[in-house]
């Protein structure tokens, strides 16, 4: 079991401690036939985060990990669940379960901050990368969740890196059928803040509602064109479509993914249908692609990936359904939670790919 703990711990401090971070950018959105949706991308440009679909029956029992070992919270899932793991097959980056509850993590680096272990409360301690595990196999609503999480400990089963008092730690989002989506932080040695998510944008550090007044210095922006404006004998023009938004955030830091994904999610066309919006998210989403080797340094090794981006995952939680595609594989892949039996399917965790590339050469006639 040491042994075991120890890999553990050493995997997840790469992937959650080192540099380049995490940089996630979400969005949240109604369709005009009533589907509520929610996407996200997961980007690490460090290695391969070994991600897995992971099919969660009803009855499996879990027991989450704490510093000492698997001795935390232990519970049987009430419903199924369907989600994205990274690094270990029990941390579920991102999911859905049969009721329409989704919950996905995202990094929370320098801002995020747990309540140091306390021994003696393991068994109702649940791991920061357990959680969303524990909050899909478990409820039906956001309100749900809201009342449970006051009877769990939210713990780091790693210690802080050197420089820190505390070690990173993630924030979350979570949503249900109805469309309410809260966000969950917890900073300060474990001071705990619920934000009603109404702006359908989440990203990374800082804070959310810093993210959300961040918003006002963007004020001017708009969609469309920009009329010519003459200053005394000189004319200004345009140079093209969608000079409203001259002055939007291009960068790759997580305030600038914010306001980008505020603009481009509330400037599209409300979707007709839910696969009309499945399709947009996918679109608006593509814009946030980090292409692999931006985040290093001249002179740094670039690791050997397609793209810092490895998934990208869009959730329907009205008729609970999870799409998703992947850094290599851009074909949109399905998972109906309507087509499968929860109480009889096993549990299972399959590869997002079964082939490594998908380029096929097309054939003329």
């Amino acid at each position: 079991m040491k042994k075991l703990i120890s890999c553990l711990l050493a995997l997840t401090l790469s992937a959650w401690q080192a540099v380049p971070a995490w940089a996630c950018t979400g969005i949240a959105f109604a369709t005009k036939d009533g589907a509520h949706l929610q996407a996200r991308t997961i980007e690490w440009g460090g290695f391969s985060l070994d991600s897995k679909l992971v099919i969660m029956p009803r009855g499996q029992q879990n027991t989450s990990f704490t510093p000492q070992g698997q001795n935390g919270l232990s519970w049987k899932n009430k419903y199924g669940a369907v989600g994205i793991s990274t690094v270990k097959d029990a941390f579920i980056g991102e999911g859905v379960n049969e009721k329409g509850l989704g919950a996905g993590i995202f990094y929370f680096s320098g801002y995020g901050s747990l309540a140091p272990f306390n021994a003696k409360k393991a068994k109702k301690s649940v791991a920061d990368v357990e959680l969303v595990r524990w909050i899909l196999t478990n409820f039906a609503t956001v309100e749900e969740v809201i009342t449970a999480l006051k009877k769990i400990e939210i713990i780091s089963i790693y210690p802080p890196q050197p420089g820190q008092k505390a070690a990173s730690t993630g924030h979350w989002r979570i949503s249900d059928a109805t469309g309410r989506s809260i966000v969950l932080e917890i900073e300060n040695n474990g001071q705990r803040h619920i934000y009603e998510n109404t702006v359908g944008v989440f990203t990374n550090s800082p804070s959310f509602p810093w993210q959300v007044t961040h918003l006002n210095n963007y004020v001017n922006l708009h969609p469309g064109a920009v009329n010519p404006n003459k200053l005394g004998k000189t004319e200004l023009t345009a140079f093209g479509a969608g000079a409203g938004m001259w002055g939007l955030p291009g960068d790759i830091t997580p305030p600038s993914r914010f306001v980008r994904a505020f603009f481009y999610l509330h400037t599209a066309p409300v979707p007709a249908t839910a696969q009309d919006g499945v399709l947009q998210a996918f679109h608006i989403l593509n814009n946030f692609d980090i292409p692999i080797g931006v985040e290093f340094a001249s002179g740094e090794e670039v690791p050997n990936l397609p793209s810092a981006t490895q998934w990208t995952s869009v959730t329907n939680l009205t008729q609970p359904a999870f799409y998703y595609r992947t850094m290599n594989n851009s074909q949109i892949r399905l998972v109906d939670l309507s087509k499968i039996n929860f109480a009889g399917v096993k549990a299972q965790v399959l590869p997002l790919d079964k082939e490594p590339e998908q380029i096929h050469l097309v054939e003329l006639e």
